[in-house]
């Protein structure tokens, strides 16, 4: 199968929603597919996203992202993001009644209310009015199952997630590795993700915490929280294997965060073999159930992070390893929805 994935979120941007279709492209190869993806580095002019100067948004995208869809004559297309390669790769679909899907990875709504104060109605009515625009969205959770359907999307499938657990394995005792290569005050508190509003990442260097606090990332909100909280330490973007290194060499990973819609980062430390302390949110309470043992949900999150400095580290490894990519692959593969034989060719001839 030819599968066509159009895409704002796309490298060189460091994000969950890269990771997850870097990685699904993988395996999809891997299982004998064609896979072209189309971000935003396919094209010749680019603006920096309002707030977010490191994510680039293609500029009038649509001449050329017809090209690139002709060209490789997919037998499958997926349209992930609701920004202007995602609005493009719409309109050509529904102009030529292409059938394509959608998936959902981020709460608009709830970010307007937060970063501005208003809005959330507006975002939500946006975001369905695009996803019903396909045959089926994809979602990877219970609760955003629940809650989409509620708010008139659909139809939805289950999409899943899972982790790498060869990229993300627990580095200590390993040799050549030097848990202590951060040079801090034990325990180590540690924060991996964007450093941008709706992480609430005030909430946890807040906190009343032993030991260091450490925020690996970039983002918008760097400045004004180095500024805010001197104390802690930024580290800045890391990549590859040197997020391995700092998951491992943490004592805790916090995930302050409100609005997720999955949180793969909380996977991804701990198949490191790192404990999690999370408030009991839609996402980690998605992913790690409502009595996890691996990790402390909590609206106290001093507490959460402190009690999980006592989790085994061997058994957040264990249930780490039991979220598969290639199931979740399989799952994405089955949603798909085929274009009809023929579509191309009577385009062309057109």
């Amino acid at each position: 199968m030819r599968i066509l994935i159009a895409t704002d979120a796309w490298t060189p941007q460091i994000n969950g929603v890269v990771r997850v279709f870097q990685v699904t492209a993988g395996h999809l190869r891997g299982f004998g597919h064609e896979v072209e993806v189309v971000g935003p580095d396919r094209f010749p002019l680019t603006l920096p996203a309002p707030g977010y100067p490191e994510v680039r948004l293609a500029v009038a995208p649509g001449r050329r992202l017809r090209r690139l869809i002709e060209d490789f004559r997919p037998d499958a297309i997926h349209v992930p993001v609701e920004g202007p390669i995602g609005l493009a790769a719409r309109r050509y679909c529904r102009r030529r009644r292409i059938p394509f899907t959608t998936s959902f990875h981020t709460r608009f709504a709830d970010y307007f209310e937060k970063r501005i104060g208003g809005g959330g109605r507006f975002a939500l009515a946006a975001q369905r009015w695009f996803h019903r625009g396909g045959r089926a969205i994809m979602v990877q959770t219970d609760t955003l199952e629940r809650e989409l359907t509620a708010s008139g999307f659909g139809p939805v499938r289950r999409w899943g997630r899972a982790v790498d657990t060869q990229g993300f394995r627990p580095l200590r005792g390993e040799p050549g590795f030097d848990a202590d290569f951060l040079n801090l005050p034990r325990p180590i508190f540690l924060y991996l993700g964007r450093v941008s509003p709706e992480k609430n990442l005030a909430d946890f260097l807040a906190l009343d915490l032993p030991g260091s606090k450490v925020v690996v990332g970039d983002g918008p909100a760097l400045p004004a929280l180095r500024a805010r909280f001197p104390a802690a330490h930024f580290l800045g973007y890391r990549t590859g294997h040197d997020l391995a290194r700092h998951f491992s060499a943490a004592d805790v990973f916090v995930f302050p965060s409100r609005f997720e819609t999955f949180g793969l980062v909380v996977l991804e430390s701990l198949s490191c073999g790192t404990p999690v302390a999370a408030l009991p949110v839609p996402g980690p309470l998605d992913i790690l159930g409502p009595a996890p043992t691996v990790a402390r949900l909590s609206e106290d999150l001093r507490a959460a992070a402190l009690e999980a400095l006592a989790i085994d580290r061997t058994a957040c490894r264990r249930f780490a390893e039991g979220f598969s990519w290639e199931e979740c692959t399989r799952e994405f593969e089955c949603n798909l929805e085929p274009i009809p034989p023929g579509v191309w060719d009577a385009l062309a001839s057109a």
